[in-house]
């Protein structure tokens, strides 16, 4: 089924989606780079290249490159469960009608099927989802309306708000500018106000410190984002976007956090480049080498540490094919907002682990409570309750 220049609905066929392709291809070249690493010691330069002088990291490239594709799949996925719904609520003799059974002038058939609509069921699922992919004009979609309305097997709802409506694949990228804004700031703001021990080396002890100077409010490439931060900011941004689009907003939470757990995946290996976010020392056969100008004042004297992008992101992995396998296989057994909370459990687990092995991790200090635990540590634990006692309750009620 494609949205845009054609729509094509009928009995969906099993075939390997493009997006896995994808996925295998660059774990593939990920895992080979690793691997290249741990035999040579080589990491590559942090700078992808250079355009006029402006230098563009790795980072950023795994980054958006991660977000990119986490969006396509979430996009894919919304797009399976419009055509669902559609498949559900509308008849398929109704679907199967040919276009022409409708009466339209041919000026207007010709553009419809320039555009592979040839059915009623195509422009039904193409109308339900935004009239203006039909690619008529105003005139030629008041015509249409009018044409669909004289039908009586066709109810009024389906030209109106049609029930599809809210799965509607567009809804990802419009919505994404919303997250990614707000994701951004939030995810600034929670590392500010959680600076890591080695940011002193930038004359950031405190969050204060960077209200003095101001530079570095902005300054992202010395110390970055804070991944609940991120979530917190686009949970709100997602609010906002589905606030304004009249669409539920916990389904799409649970399609969203499957982009996201895959976004994770390839955006921490940007810390493989930077050099950065490295564990405690180790001798294990799969340490990263780190070069002496990116370790620890303390930790300078070792080479080894513990790769804990590299744990976050095959647990990020394993995330993604849980909750994808959830949202696609047993979508039906899951009430709405469950796929978000067991995200954020499998995350907020997955993150108290590494923080074991991870270095400059800020401790709990907020004045009257001081813990001999990471602040992420903390949050992490806080989060996986909420989280666990939000889905115990609903379930218990659902029971009642």
């Amino acid at each position: 089924m494609t949205l845009n220049k054609g729509v094509k609905v009928g009995k969906p066929k099993r075939k390997v989606e493009i997006y896995w392709i994808i996925i295998a291809v660059l774990l593939v070249i990920l895992g080979g780079l690793y691997i290249y690493h741990l035999i040579t010691g080589v990491t590559p330069d942090r700078v992808a290249l250079s355009l006029g002088g402006f230098e563009v990291y790795w980072y950023g490239i795994c980054i958006v490159g991660g977000i990119a594709l986490g969006a396509s799949v979430v996009s894919r996925l919304a797009e399976e469960r419009g055509t669902a719904v559609f498949m559900k609520v509308v008849p398929s003799h109704i679907r199967q009608q040919p276009l022409h059974s409708l009466n339209l002038p041919e000026a207007l058939g010709q553009t419809l099927t320039k555009n592979k609509i040839s059915t009623v069921g195509t422009l039904l699922f193409a109308w339900g989802n935004n009239p203006k992919i039909t690619g008529l004009n105003k005139e030629g979609i008041q015509i249409v309306q009018k044409k669909l309305a004289d039908q009586p097997q066709i109810k009024d709802e389906w030209i109106m708000e049609a029930p599809w409506r809210i799965w509607n694949p567009d809804h990802v990228w419009n919505g994404l500018i919303w997250v990614l804004i707000l994701a951004v700031i939030g995810a600034r703001l929670y590392h500010v106000l959680t600076p890591s021990p080695s940011m002193a080396a930038f004359g950031i002890e405190s969050p204060a410190d960077y209200f003095r100077n101001p530079y570095q409010l902005i300054n992202l490439r010395n110390g970055g984002l804070g991944i609940y931060g991120g979530i917190l900011g686009g949970a709100v941004g997602l609010f906002i976007y589905a606030r304004r689009v009249q669409i539920p907003l916990l389904p799409w939470a649970d399609l969203g956090v499957v982009g996201l757990t895959l976004g994770q995946v390839f955006g921490r290996w940007g810390n493989f480049f930077n050099q950065e976010l490295y564990g405690s020392p180790s001798d294990l056969p799969w340490a990263v080498m780190i070069e002496p100008g990116f370790r620890l004042p303390a930790y300078s004297e070792f080479s080894r540490f513990h790769p804990a992008f590299l744990y976050e992101s095959l647990w990020s992995l394993l995330a993604f094919l849980v909750l994808y396998f959830l949202v696609t296989r047993c979508s039906g057994k899951l009430l709405d907002g469950e796929g978000m909370a067991l995200y954020l459990i499998f995350y907020a687990i997955g993150r108290t682990l590494l923080e074991l092995v991870r270095l400059d991790s800020r401790m709990v200090d907020f004045g009257f409570i001081q813990l001999n635990m990471a602040i992420a540590t903390f949050v992490s634990i806080v989060i996986a309750v909420c989280m666990a006692a939000w889905i115990f309750m609903r379930r218990w009620r659902t029971r009642k």
